[in-house]
């Protein structure tokens, strides 16, 4: 979906590149071909699986049949490999908590109603990336993957708004579109098959590569593929809004989404909402989401609630003047399976921070901090102006509005501010004497409050405060048993090998980097720095006999990764 609001003066301008992040992905990836693709058997429903929730009382498309599970699965990899490279890849720590805590109820919903069943539940990767993009965005890719642009978490004005479009996409990946697509290899010429799958995918990305990708093909095979787009969008929304109340979010979220659309449609479409044209909106597809929505059970109607009420936690006598009460954020497991999982408190604020990270401009950043300093500011916007001040280089004016906005928030997205008085605080240039001393003393009790807490955010910027203050093994300590839990985190991989770096611990250090490679699925990256690591002096090698032992475990496992993958090639 595309979710233009207002053409407003962020979201208007075009991207500093001309092409967008998944264009050379997309191409190359497909570019690859052949696929390798066979005919895969039909998914059926889990047992027991109510067959008015599977279907939504409406038929499918048709047999799920062309590319195989494992074959889109290796797709997907090979397109997220590239997108992990590219610049426009943001890993944003607060914002991937935020978007985690909607995807996995949505997830948990789709699983439940059987529109995810076991094998592709297990087979793919069902991941969020996130693109500095300011374009309105978001798209499914093969394989499970998920992308979201800032542009589109930025014009969205409710948590049911921005959830919409997620289990939109995800039932794209549920029901299997991409391989439906390569389904029509028996009635298309090979060349036309490609252009079809090239304009399919590139569509989400830059809507230039998609016309060339089309210009080559018959009118009437890209006719048949327009309608057949159509016919994806319908059940991608039928499927989408069951997920979406299924969750516990408001129905309403996919009427909203659809008129901010309709209004964006109306507008002269400068390249700023790509969702349009790569999800077609029509008055059908609007008064069939008008007419489910008092379908929906109550429950679904009612206010979202909180992401996790903490208990009051001591301010620790911080200098900053932080009320005593502070909330934590939770864990994606946590959330998951719950109806009603994120406070709708918490969405204004989380727009704000991804307005203000697509802005490049500093006039824009100004805006924003003198409309957030004055006292009827409501919290996204005392929380934008907090950031611009950081970006403009204003430490002080930042770390006061941010007390502030904290003293103002309800407590269950108390954290989001505590996580921004952290980003202050380890961004600010140095000072001296009081204000020295001050800060430290601020710096030591929110690393404590984060560490504590046990959400991706605060770990990590618990663990980079650690680093900041001189004590490398309380980060390393937390560090390790997140990546045990998580293991394709790689901002945690390389937040912990600084942690081993600042300790003389050399051979951990460089596996820590290497594993964060294997995150990123750089395997030959990988298999370099686990060679490095073989090839220290033997002093520093033994004097860790059991990383070694990890160390060279893991490089065999790897290596046969990275030969899988060239074979594929």
């Amino acid at each position: 979906m595309n979710f233009p609001l207002t053409r407003s003066d962020w979201s208007a301008r075009r991207p500093r590149r001309a092409a967008s992040w998944f264009t050379a992905a997309l191409v190359g990836a497909l570019g690859l071909a052949p696929l390798s693709l066979t005919v895969a058997q039909n998914l059926p429903p889990p047992a027991g699986a109510d067959p008015a929730l599977v279907s939504g009382g409406l038929p499918g498309l048709g047999d799920v049949q062309g590319m195989t599970i494992a074959a889109e699965r290796r797709l997907g990899d090979r397109i997220a490999r590239s997108i992990y490279r590219d610049p426009d890849y943001l890993d944003d720590p607060v914002l991937g908590e935020y978007l985690q805590a909607i995807w996995q109820p949505l997830l948990a919903a789709a699983r439940a109603r059987g529109d995810v069943p076991p094998e592709l539940s297990e087979r793919l990767a069902w991941e969020l990336m996130i693109s500095r993009d300011r374009r309105v965005n978001a798209f499914a890719l093969p394989g499970g993957y998920l992308g979201v642009h800032l542009g589109l978490i930025g014009v969205t004005d409710t948590v049911a708004e921005l959830g919409s479009v997620m289990a939109h996409e995800l039932s794209h990946v549920s029901q299997r579109h991409i391989a439906r697509l390569v389904a029509r290899q028996d009635r298309m010429a090979p060349w036309m098959m490609g252009a079809m799958i090239l304009s399919a995918l590139a569509a989400r990305a830059n809507t230039e590569v998609a016309s060339a990708a089309m210009m080559g093909s018959q009118a009437v095979a890209a006719q048949t593929q327009l309608n057949f787009s159509r016919d994806m969008e319908r059940e991608a929304d039928r499927v989408g809004f069951g997920v979406l109340t299924s969750a516990g979010f408001d129905g309403q979220g996919f009427v909203d989404m659809f008129d901010k659309l309709q209004q964006a449609s109306r507008l002269s479409d400068d390249g700023s909402f790509p969702y349009l044209r790569s999800h077609p909106l029509s008055s059908e597809r609007m008064a069939d989401m008008r007419a489910r929505l008092p379908l929906a059970s109550d429950p679904v109607r009612a206010p979202v609630g909180p992401l996790r009420e903490a208990p009051a936690q001591p301010g620790a006598g911080l200098v900053l003047s932080l009320p005593a009460a502070g909330g934590t954020a939770p864990s994606a497991s946590a959330t998951r399976g719950r109806a009603s999982p994120v406070a709708p408190e918490l969405h204004p604020l989380m727009a704000a921070r991804a307005r203000v990270l697509a802005e490049n401009g500093p006039d824009r950043l100004r805006s924003w901090l003198q409309n957030g300093q004055g006292p009827q500011a409501g919290p996204g916007e005392r929380y934008a102006a907090a950031w611009a001040a950081m970006r403009l280089g204003q430490p002080e004016r930042a770390l006061d509005l941010a007390q502030r906005l904290r003293a103002e928030v309800v407590p269950a997205v108390r954290w989001v501010v505590d996580a921004l008085l952290l980003e202050v605080l380890l961004t600010a240039p140095p000072v001296t004497g009081t204000a020295a001393a001050s800060r430290a003393e601020s710096l030591t009790a929110l690393r404590d409050q984060a560490l504590a807490g046990g959400g991706r955010a605060l770990t990590l910027l618990g663990a980079q405060a650690a680093l900041a203050t001189g004590e490398p093994q309380r980060a390393a300590t937390h560090l390790q048993t997140w990546v045990v839990q998580h293991p394709r985190d790689a901002l945690a991989w390389q937040t912990l090998a600084r942690a081993h770096q600042a300790q003389g611990q050399t051979l951990r250090a460089i596996r820590a980097e290497a594993e964060s490679r294997v995150a990123q699925l750089d395997y030959a990256g990988a298999v370099d720095r686990f060679k490095a690591a073989q090839a220290l002096p033997a002093a520093q090698r033994a004097a860790d006999p059991m990383e070694l032992a990890i160390v060279d475990s893991r490089l065999r496992a790897v290596e046969a990764l990275l030969r899988a993958s060239e074979e594929e090639e």
